[in-house]
């Protein structure tokens, strides 16, 4: 009996996802554990594998939205199953037609004979009036078609219509301010150059600028506890724990894995995370626990190029920081002008339940811990 390949359950609120891709043809032999179906939803995208040896049967085509639990195919198993598909007798029942239009030539002339024989000359004339309207015909909507290749067009997948959603979502609802500040990446950069080695030595991952951008959100979390709520219809609700969501670009779109109490780990271990983060994200295995439950987000524009930006909430969270690209510029440092590596920084807050005082503290905070980075080594 075959076995049939079913939609599995997807995650919590997700009913149904697009049939991305088939990894095999119909009547391919497969194997178990080998990846048949590449299926996306509005969070992840997530592989299907074969259960059992056998030859493969499609129903389900690419592209088509499909149900939790519904039967995508199936796999025959057996040496049976190995026999050629009936594709081969497909084409045997296509030359059915064959006959109806051979014998409609046959008929045709002898039905014709008779016609002409018995049509008098006098009806000669009625025949001229046929081509009239023959000529009248001029409609050419096909003529305004794009033409072809100069566009392309298909369909938006599941995670970019869930993109959309969002960022919408965030600006018919929130009350959303952008307030802007710039700090000097010297010492950061002095000290991130001292202790480098050593810490590839011992952890085996570079220590990024990411992770202290982590830990001074956490920081200013602490020290701006306001910043650190959600709206859920007529109640504010805070957040007593430090789930920081660290955006992410991909292939498919962007999403914004989770670091589960940051303020818990480490510097090696929140750089670990986000490598391993970048490598699911690049092979489509995020799972839906990853994206889920964070209170506020960090977005490094900069590495892209980004001078300035305004970036945009993540619902249901009431804050993002944008970090954008480092520049030299000239400062006045002292009385004297010196070029510094500077960043502007952007935290985008929902003022309906954030005031402006809060959320400058919050950013002049972040400011602070990243132009003196050893408080947060000490925790000072």
């Amino acid at each position: 009996m075959p076995t049939e390949i079913k939609i599995p359950t997807l995650g919590e609120s997700i009913a149904s996802g697009l049939l991305s891709k088939w990894h095999k043809k119909d009547g391919d032999a497969v194997k178990a554990g080998e990846i048949l179906i590449t299926l996306e939803t509005d969070k992840v995208a997530q592989e299907i594998a074969a259960d059992v040896d056998g030859i493969l049967r499609i129903t389900a085509q690419e592209g088509e939205d499909v149900p939790v639990g519904a039967v995508v195919g199936a796999i025959e198993e057996g040496s049976g199953a190995a026999a050629p598909a009936p594709k081969a007798e497909t084409p045997a029942a296509a030359p059915a037609p064959a006959p109806v239009e051979a014998a409609a030539p046959a008929a045709a002339p002898e039905a014709a004979k008779p016609a002409a024989a018995a049509a008098p000359a006098a009806e000669a004339p009625q025949l001229k009036l046929v081509p009239k309207p023959e000529a009248a015909p001029a409609p050419a909507p096909a003529v305004k078609r794009e033409p072809e290749g100069r566009v392309t067009r298909k369909r938006m997948t599941p995670l970019r219509k869930r993109i959309a959603e969002q960022l919408v979502t965030a600006q018919r609802t929130a009350a959303i301010l952008t307030t802007f500040n710039e700090c000097d990446m010297s010492a950061l950069m002095n000290l991130r150059k001292q202790l480098q080695d050593d810490f590839v030595k011992k952890h085996g991952v570079k220590l990024g600028f990411m992770s202290f951008f982590v830990k001074a959100v956490v920081d200013a979390l602490k020290a701006v506890p306001q910043i650190n709520v959600r709206v859920d219809g007529d109640e504010i609700i805070s957040n007593n724990f430090f789930d920081i969501g660290v955006a992410i670009g991909t292939e498919r779109g962007l999403i914004v894995p989770i670091l589960r109490d940051a303020d818990k780990k480490s510097f090696a271990d929140i750089e670990r995370d986000i490598l391993d983060y970048a490598a699911k994200a690049k092979q489509g295995k995020i799972q839906i626990d990853d994206l889920t439950g964070g209170v506020f987000t960090v977005s490094n524009g900069g590495v892209y190029g980004s001078l300035l930006s305004t970036p945009i909430l993540n619902p249901p969270q009431s804050g993002i920081l944008g970090m954008h690209t480092i520049q030299q510029r000239p400062m006045a440092v002292d009385g004297q002008v010196v070029i510094r590596p500077m960043m502007y920084l952007a935290l985008s807050y929902d003022h309906r339940v954030v005031d402006g005082k809060e959320a400058v503290t919050f950013l002049i905070r972040i400011k602070e811990c990243i132009e003196n980075p050893a408080r947060l080594l000490v925790g000072a």
